[in-house]
């Protein structure tokens, strides 16, 4: 009897698992392989070891000049409580350009390479500007049709541009979920194609209309990068910003089983070279003397649109609502790089986890808090002429 309930259960287990692969849900398991079997409930900045990956090789490491009070001072209470109670790994200001603080948490280091998650999509936006640069793409304005041409005949399809995917315009069927199973960002992170999960998704309104928050359009910008410039995508960041801005360390992108990058996510570098993007764009564009990304298309990337109410560019949230104007890559579990060009700062914050909350435009209050944070410690230092 024993043995008869086994080969049941044996068999309806089997089928079940038969039945999820016909349906396209077997990235679930590995969802399930790589969260709950390693005591986690969803992904973790530490995951990036359990995908395939192409390597982004920093050959010219320029390791950051230290400002004269390095590491001397003390961050302020409520910034350092903060810090530690969202589970922060590493926080680090650039101030003038000379790296002012930089500290770690439990066994983070600077050579710990952690998940960029979607602080990739600005890195992926720069790309874009570098394949302009290239004349590689003729603009931001390009239909993605001239890329995949079947979208010419998709409702809506033939109307997408670049400029829609980089500002979150495009109006993908695709709604943004990072808990639930079933979500396209869950197939498209643990998923085995990404053409399978974004190519056969439709559109729910005409792009260039509406901003919403889409994993999808970054995916399907990157299909268009990887065309263009006919090569991984990791070899052209390497090529257009790793080696010019002279990284530390040479950094991975995740990709999916056909080698393909995912461009919404998933870049694995150090904090001192996350810093150094953030740095790129403080300085419009420029690395050591030199133009590495067109000025004017920086200056777009840090315009807010008007259909997310200025709150986001090409691949950067924006806050010029405040005292402290700043603009940020961010990542899921507040991985963020933040730029506050009035103060010539470049902050990096990455951790396990933080403070949701969000304002009336979906930008969240951290960031506002970290930038607030760290202008007054830094005006209250120099006014007592430390």
């Amino acid at each position: 009897m024993y043995m008869k309930v086994l080969k049941i259960l044996l068999v309806v287990t089997a089928s079940g698992i038969a039945l999820s692969y016909i349906l396209g849900l077997g990235y679930i398991y590995r969802a399930l392989y790589y969260t709950y079997f390693r005591g986690e409930t969803t992904a973790t900045i530490d995951d990036g070891k359990f995908f395939p990956k192409n390597v982004i090789t920093a050959i010219n490491p320029v390791p950051w000049q230290k400002d004269t009070l390095y590491n001397t001072l003390k961050l302020p209470k409520a910034l350092e409580r903060s810090l530690r109670k969202n589970k922060t790994i590493s926080f680090l200001v650039i101030k003038d350009g000379k790296l002012l603080l930089e500290r770690y948490w439990g066994n983070y280091n600077k050579d710990s390479l952690t998940n960029s998650f979607s602080m990739a999509k600005g890195v992926t936006a720069l790309l874009l500007g570098a394949a302009i640069d290239d004349k590689l793409i003729i603009s931001e304005n390009e239909l993605f049709s001239n890329f995949y041409e079947s979208y010419a005949q998709v409702k809506y399809g033939k109307e997408l541009t670049l400029k829609d995917l980089v500002t979150m315009e495009a109006g993908l069927d695709w709604k943004e979920e990072y808990y639930s199973p079933f979500s396209p960002n869950t197939k498209a992170y643990y998923g085995k194609s990404l053409a399978e999960t974004v190519f056969l998704r439709g559109f729910k309104q005409p792009p260039g209309k509406t901003f919403e928050y889409q994993s999808g359009a970054t995916q399907l910008l990157g299909f268009a990068l990887r065309k263009s410039v006919n090569k991984p995508l990791a070899y052209y960041t390497a090529e257009k910003l790793w080696n010019p801005l002279g990284m530390e360390k040479s950094a991975s992108w995740a990709t999916d089983d056909n080698r393909m990058e995912k461009t919404f996510c998933c870049i694995q570098a150090v904090a001192r070279d996350y810093a150094k993007l953030g740095q790129l764009m403080l300085n419009k564009g420029k690395s050591g003397g030199k133009q590495v990304i067109n000025e004017n298309y920086i200056n777009k990337m840090i315009t807010p649109t008007r259909a997310s109410r200025g709150a986001y560019g090409y691949g950067l949230w924006i806050n010029n609502d405040v005292e402290n104007k700043h603009y940020y890559f961010l990542g899921f579990l507040g991985q963020f790089v933040i730029v506050v060009p009035e103060q010539n700062l470049v902050i990096v914050r990455t951790g396990k986890s933080f403070d949701e909350k969000k304002d009336d435009k979906e930008r969240p209050v951290f960031a506002r808090f970290m930038a607030d944070q760290v202008v007054d410690f830094i005006n209250s230092v120099y006014k007592n002429g430390l």
